[in-house]
């Protein structure tokens, strides 16, 4: 099994959770992102610049997303 068809039966079972959970979609994408944010900054140890590049985003709206989760990065060092 390929690494990328893992990962889609992985998601396959959280969306039959999400789903049978009853939650709404915006609440499903909203803790998607802001727990992905949370995770990449931790691997780039709070480098924004670093940390939009692996997200495949631009640091302006890695920034914008920080400021909508009132997610504040970890002081480097």
């Amino acid at each position: 099994m390929t690494p990328l068809r893992k990962i889609q039966d992985r998601l396959e079972d959280i969306i039959e959770e999400i789903v049978s959970g009853g939650l709404f979609w915006s609440e499903a994408v909203s803790q998607f992102e802001k727990l992905f944010i949370l995770r990449v900054l931790r691997e780039s140890n709070g480098n924004l610049g670093q940390a939009a590049k692996i997200m495949g985003v631009h640091r302006n709206t890695l920034s914008k997303k920080m400021r909508e989760y009132a997610i504040r990065r970890r002081p480097t060092g």
